[in-house]
């Protein structure tokens, strides 16, 4: 099947009716009495089913972008596929929290001027009146020049699983959205995690994230590393996977894998061993070591070998260095990334995978996650 993608402006309503010509409003089971078999959309119900996820996803980024939003103006005809009363409600709640999002993100100095979300079906089934339709959300946002040293934009591409019922009209109603990603949410993603208290691992320290007064200056690095090609490596593949490396998105997360293929572009060298022994790192063509993919393994190796050492403030960070967090406070690392750019008045900015995002600021994710743990590593 090939994917349907339909593009909008930021702040398309959440109630806008989707044309369609719809799928047979046939029941749920076949006259015989068996249970109806999950089939492919057709193309007609994939693009309403892309319309209505792009009026949610668009209206959820219009929430975190300064200015009045554009309204989309195509006509959309009289078939309708609508978001149901209920997750309207839990909708309007998500929006409300981001725009406590936005307000936390201004007071760290950072504000979105303009945003732009393309939405991509992968996969539409249906079986009897219900659907499961797997999306793909690519994102940018325009960074406002609030310091005037930011980068020009940011992006990211999220996954989410929709669900809809038809109704007894024969026309669709939108019952859920989740993400389906692992790793820190994206901006536009009204999540909140849970906070669970535990001291953190004693092998790395973390980090505060409070922005000096003053700049610090750069620690030096370590002879021998080209942290540019660090960075030129995580921006060429932040998006489009190299194909010459092994994904992990289905088993636990592609983010640490991710980061250890920019190191080793930027010089750093294989530690042969055992594939469990977290003292080992390296990567063949059939399989690698643990501190390769695993986010507490790859701490563990970097900080006994002294491939890194713990930075007292993520603000710290430059190009080439690399942010851990651990979401819930339960003392495991969740997730790994790469510094690619530093902006003139020391605010690092994040390219990583999972979900698969581009030059995101320290700030944007200190926003979103408040009161998570985060390590900071200078490589």
């Amino acid at each position: 099947m090939i994917p349907t993608t339909f593009r909008s402006a930021v702040g398309a309503a959440l109630t806008v009716a989707v044309s369609a010509v719809l799928l047979p409003a046939t029941a749920a089971n076949a006259a015989d009495g068996t249970k109806a078999q999950p089939r492919t959309a057709n193309a007609a119900t994939i693009e309403s089913f892309s319309r209505i996820a792009d009026a949610v996803l668009t209206e959820r980024t219009a929430a975190i972008v300064d200015g009045k939003p554009a309204r989309r103006a195509a006509t959309l005809g009289d078939r309708k596929v609508r978001v149901s009363a209920k997750l309207a409600r839990a909708e309007s709640g998500a929006v409300s929290s981001l725009g406590k999002r936005k307000a936390r993100l201004a007071a760290l100095g950072e504000a979105y001027s303009a945003g732009d979300t393309e939405t991509t079906v992968n996969e539409a089934r249906v079986q009897g009146d219900r659907a499961t339709v797997q999306v793909t959300e690519t994102t940018t946002l325009r960074y406002a020049k609030v310091r005037g040293d930011e980068p020009a934009t940011t992006g990211f591409e999220a996954h989410h699983e929709m669900t809809l019922a038809r109704t007894s009209a024969g026309t669709w109603e939108l019952t859920g959205l989740r993400s389906t990603d692992d790793g820190p949410v994206a901006i536009n993603e009204p999540r909140t995690p849970a906070v669970a208290t535990a001291d953190a691992l004693p092998s790395a320290k973390p980090a505060a994230t409070k922005k000096p007064s003053t700049p610090q200056a750069k620690p030096p690095g370590t002879t021998g590393l080209n942290y540019k090609a660090m960075a030129t490596y995580a921006e060429k593949y932040w998006k489009n996977y190299n194909p010459a490396y092994r994904k992990f998105n289905d088993a636990g997360g592609d983010c640490t894998n991710f980061v250890s293929q920019a190191l080793k572009a930027g010089g750093w060298k294989h530690d042969s061993g055992t594939y469990d022994d977290y003292r080992n790192w390296w990567y063949d063509s059939s399989y690698q070591s643990l501190s390769w993919v695993g986010a507490n393994e790859w701490s563990w190796f970097t900080l006994h070998h002294k491939r890194a050492t713990n930075l007292a403030n993520v603000y710290y960070m430059g190009v080439g260095d690399v942010m851990q967090m651990d979401f819930d406070r339960d003392g495991s690392k969740d997730h790994t990334m790469m510094t690619t750019y530093r902006s003139s008045s020391g605010v690092p900015y994040l390219t990583y995978h999972s979900v698969n995002t581009y030059r995101k600021s320290v700030a944007s994710i200190i926003a979103s996650y408040p009161n998570a743990l985060y390590y900071a590593y200078r490589v």
